[in-house]
């Protein structure tokens, strides 16, 4: 399964969203990546004010704080 966390540098809450996959990483099988929205200016413009954002599988799954049970029932139903 992939995953993809959208966010920037110098962000608390990609931070929190970065230490959130890293625990469920963990519990479920899974391969993410991080991608810097300020690499592409159409993801600057789709998520300049979202991020942190977290797709599974191509789908938007949270965005903002992210919440570690949301993510985990996600993660279980794609398995």
């Amino acid at each position: 399964m992939n995953v993809v966390l959208y966010g920037k540098k110098d962000c608390c809450l990609c931070d929190d969203a970065k230490a959130i996959l890293h625990e469920l990483q963990q519990e479920h099988n899974f391969i993410w990546k991080e991608i810097d929205i300020y690499s592409d200016d159409v993801l600057l413009e789709r998520y300049q004010i979202m991020i942190p954002v977290i797709e599974i599988e191509g789908e938007e799954v949270q965005a903002g704080i992210i919440q570690k049970d949301v993510i985990s029932k996600r993660l279980t139903q794609g398995s």
